[in-house]
């Protein structure tokens, strides 16, 4: 590029300046017919610019000389990118020179996934013991042979049961291979076709057209980059609307001329920024849909990577497709599935389950036609191989799709997707409801998980050993940190968020050591009123009210918790040690009588006198005896416990079963056996666990289990339990 201005000015002999520019010296005259464009078509060729002829015009002593600057810039030789020395006696190969998609210059570098790190360690470990070798020279042969199979067994045992989450990082990998290492590996000609014909070229879409063994196809893909620079290039292979456009022109060039077609996915979804938008993504991808359903030739795709929403489909509407091993396709990410319902994008694990993502799963719902394995470690493993398998299936669904004729073709893909999916018949369907979703009620919780989450807030409080139990406690925090949001949205919501903030700004501002002056209390007071007003109505802030009330009962059982461990702690300073030991003593004997040991008449004297004692110190300690409660445990009635004799027999009757079923007698007397030596050896704990796994897993019975739980609520129902000699306080009366 040569760019040139005309300066007035004294010119001399050409010379270089400090900055890199050529000026010439011009010491010729303009006269009214000369104009600049003459100048700019006589001055530079080819960038290195020489004078051709000498300027034609009127000299004129009055007219002004003219400086003429050209500064040229150096750029590249060519834009497209041509040999220098092509061969013209080229008969097969790739046309290398006719696209951008060059052999990287260095290999990628290694990258573990987060759950190949155990592997790492294996790898580490082979590497030591290889240097060790060559460093002392020792014949290591068997542990690096060991090393190696255990390598290879923890690689199989990791890849053959991978998550949907470990199988979504696998599709992502950086060095995972492209859609164009995959064509260049399968086709014996291959040339890049560019453009969508109004004025762009999207790189993130490539198509063109190759050939395997003797048959030529339009191939169609995603094009992800190998390294920061081309991802830059390609734009992380998501498709702008030029994109689709372009590769919908390949679509109808080849319907046109009878090419196959075949389709690769590996995109995280369309470019939805704001000039995508605008040039029509959604358009451009309803367009594709629509003119996939009615093509003439077969239609194969295949899913080498991550197959995001639309931005797959719109190249994905296929007679047959195929999902690598490791490749995912979904309608969401999900991370942005996991930020949508569960409002946390750390909960993608779980999303990538409930979405089913995997290949496997597609497969199941036939969505998919068939998976094409991949090498353990991933297609990065062993791109060649993996390349070969993609090829293989591709040959063998078009050797199918080729003797259809076009009517079959049009159908078998309509019903392809027809399929997909299921409806119930029969189901009655849920009556139409209005749903408040005001702000102020969005967050609004049910009445039941209140009543569930204060009961057992309350559970927790009373049955905590400490004044400070740390569960009780946090869950205090959780819940007063919860009422803070609300009362900040509420605030918000009122439109009092302002006056808020000045209120506050004017606290932070008074003394510490002094009351709150008067003005400031009413504005205090007014605020809080307006609060309360709004707060009232009926209807509105639900969840807020519903929260405070269960902050409110709580902050009272936690203060009477509180006075109740005071108070003990006082009234145990006040029993002497003498009195704690016949206490102590009293509760083993009443452990004895519940074992059936005789009653001693003795320790019945002993108990009388103990209660008068603990009846002294009561009093000492100003508190009232109002009364001494007996413990009564009433038997459960005859029919509960006929119901109780009937469930154990059946219970035992399907142990039995199970065992013969099951197969565990054997072990049973194994056990037996060595439970008979008096040794608990690791043998008879191992065949305990393994019976016990047994029946768990045969015992299946629900008709079992429900007679069980109905008969377990009868039973705490009639069971009336009285606490006996428990003192309890009341307004300061015992």
């Amino acid at each position: 590029m040569a760019t040139i201005s005309l300066v007035a000015g004294n010119c001399g002999r050409g010379r270089g300046c400090e900055d890199g520019r050529f000026e010439f010296g011009l010491n010729s005259y303009f006269g009214k017919d000369f104009f600049a464009s003459e100048l700019l078509i006589r001055s530079f060729r080819r960038g290195n610019g020489y004078w051709s002829k000498a300027l034609k015009g009127s000299r004129n002593d009055n007219e002004k000389r003219l400086h003429v600057i050209a500064k040229v810039k150096k750029g590249k030789k060519h834009d497209y990118p041509w040999p220098d020395d092509i061969d013209p006696n080229i008969t097969d190969g790739h046309l290398t020179y006719l696209s951008y998609f060059k052999p990287l210059d260095e290999k990628p570098k290694p990258v573990t996934l987060p759950f190949e790190k155990p592997l790492v360690d294996l790898e580490q470990k082979i590497i030591e013991v290889c240097r060790m070798a060559d460093e002392t020279g020792l014949d290591f042969t068997d542990q690096i042979g060991a090393l190696e199979n255990k390598y290879q067994q923890a690689l199989k045992d990791l890849y053959t049961h991978l998550t949907p989450i470990q199988r979504l990082t696998i599709a992502r990998h950086p060095n995972r291979p492209t859609v164009l290492d995959h064509i260049l590996n399968i086709t014996e000609k291959w040339v890049e076709l560019h453009g969508d014909r109004a004025g762009y070229d999207d790189p993130a879409m490539v198509t063109g057209i190759g050939s395997m063994d003797g048959k030529s196809y339009m191939f169609i893909g995603h094009q992800k980059g190998r390294n920061t620079k081309e991802n830059i290039f390609r734009n992380f292979a998501m498709p702008t609307p030029h994109g689709y456009r372009k590769a919908l022109r390949m679509m109808k060039y080849a319907d046109h001329h009878g090419l196959p077609i075949i389709t690769f996915v590996d995109t995280p979804g369309a470019f939805a920024d704001l000039k995508s938008e605008e040039l029509g993504q959604g358009e451009a991808i309803a367009h594709n849909l629509r003119t996939m359903f009615g093509l003439k030739v077969p239609i194969v795709t295949v899913v080498v990577g991550e197959g995001g929403s639309g931005g797959a489909l719109a190249i994905a509407c296929p007679n047959k497709l195929f999902m690598l091993e490791n490749s995912v396709l979904y309608v969401a990410s999900p991370e942005a599935c996991a930020a949508i319902l569960w409002k946390s994008s750390q909960a993608a694990p779980k999303a990538a389950e409930k979405l089913r993502i995997t290949a496997q799963e597609h497969y199941k719902r036939k969505i998919a036609d068939g998976i094409i394995p991949e090498p353990l470690g991933g297609a990065h493993a062993d791109p060649v191989w993996t390349s070969q398998q993609i090829k293989l299936a591709i040959t063998q669904a078009m050797e199918e799709l080729t003797k259809w004729d076009t009517e079959e073709l049009l159908r078998h893909r309509m019903l392809k997707f027809r399929s997909i999916g299921g409806f119930q018949e029969g189901k009655p369907v849920e009556p139409e409801r209005k749903r408040n979703m005001k702000p102020s009620d969005a967050s609004m919780l049910n009445a039941a998980d209140i009543e569930s989450d204060l009961e057992r807030l309350k559970k927790k409080i009373l049955e905590a050993k400490a004044p400070s139990d740390p569960i009780a406690d946090q869950a205090i925090e959780k819940l007063k940190q919860d009422v803070d949001k609300e009362v900040t949205r509420a605030f918000i919501s009122m439109g009092l968020q302002e006056k808020l903030e000045s209120l506050k700004l004017e606290l932070s501002r008074a003394p510490d050591n002094q009351h709150l002056n008067r003005n400031l209390k009413e504005k205090v007071d007014k605020l809080m009123h307006e609060f309360k007003q709004n707060l009232s109505r009926p209807g509105a802030y639900l969840g807020l009210k519903q929260k405070l009330e269960k902050l409110s009962m709580v902050s009272r059982l936690v203060e009477l918790k509180e006075k109740s461990e005071k108070l003990k702690t006082e009234i145990n300073q006040k029993i002497p040690a003498e009195v704690k030991a016949k206490l102590e003593q009293l509760e083993n004997a009443q452990e004895g009588l519940s074992k059936g040991d005789p009653l001693d008449k003795d320790l019945v004297a002993e108990a009388v006198k103990a209660k008068k004692e603990l009846i002294e110190v009561l009093k000492s300690a100003n508190l009232e005896i109002v009364g001494v409660r007996k413990r009564e445990v009433t038997a459960a009635p005859p029919e509960i416990q006929e119901k109780v004799v009937n469930v154990n027999k059946e219970i035992g009757g399907e142990i039995e079963r199970i065992i013969d079923v099951a197969g565990l007698r054997g072990k049973i007397e194994e056990l037996k056996a060595e439970m008979a030596k008096g040794s608990s050896s690791p043998k008879a704990e191992k065949l305990e666990t393994e019976i016990k796994e047994g029946i768990l897993a045969a015992l299946d019975n629900t008709a079992l289990k429900q007679n069980v739980e109905k008969l377990r609520t009868e039973f705490a129902s009639s069971l009336e339990i009285a606490t006996n000699d428990k003192v309890t306080a009341e307004n300061g009366r015992w």
